[in-house]
């Protein structure tokens, strides 16, 4: 497996990274946790639609609202759940950097059949079977 990284700093250099990752045979997609990923998140499903690329996403959200193929992504309310124990023990006198440092716990993997289908996918019953949710 090879590794291609194109620089993008705004949804302008989406498709360019597109292209590049087309002449250059790409077969996947990962994106990562920044923000452009989110904000753009249409036109990130789209060009790899368009470019006929399975991708996994790190949000559940551009599987479920914009069509992407799968994402593995953190439980975030539980994060956030997580973190106000931290601010309850710092502020009855914690120091911070007496405070163990947790991983996170839950996760959820999400997979779009429709998506699957249109890029002529058939996957695993395995993998459906780890599946939290399957969007039909």
């Amino acid at each position: 497996m090879t590794l291609q990284v194109h620089g993008i700093r705004s949804g302008d250099d989406l498709p360019t990274a597109f292209e590049a990752g087309a002449n250059e045979r790409a077969e996947g997609l990962l994106t990562t946790a920044e923000s452009l990923f989110l904000v753009h998140r249409a036109q990130v499903t789209e060009l790899a639609a368009h470019y006929r690329l399975p991708a996994i996403y790190p949000f559940s959200t551009q599987v479920i609202d914009a069509s992407g193929l799968m994402a593995y992504d953190l439980n975030i309310p539980d994060l956030f759940r997580r973190a106000a124990t931290y601010v309850e023990r710092i502020l009855k006198g914690a120091k911070p950097s007496d405070l163990p440092i947790r991983q996170p716990t839950k996760s959820k993997f999400v997979i779009n059949l429709k998506t699957a289908k249109a890029l002529g996918l058939t996957l695993p019953p395995g993998i459906l079977a780890i599946a939290d949710q399957v969007i039909e």
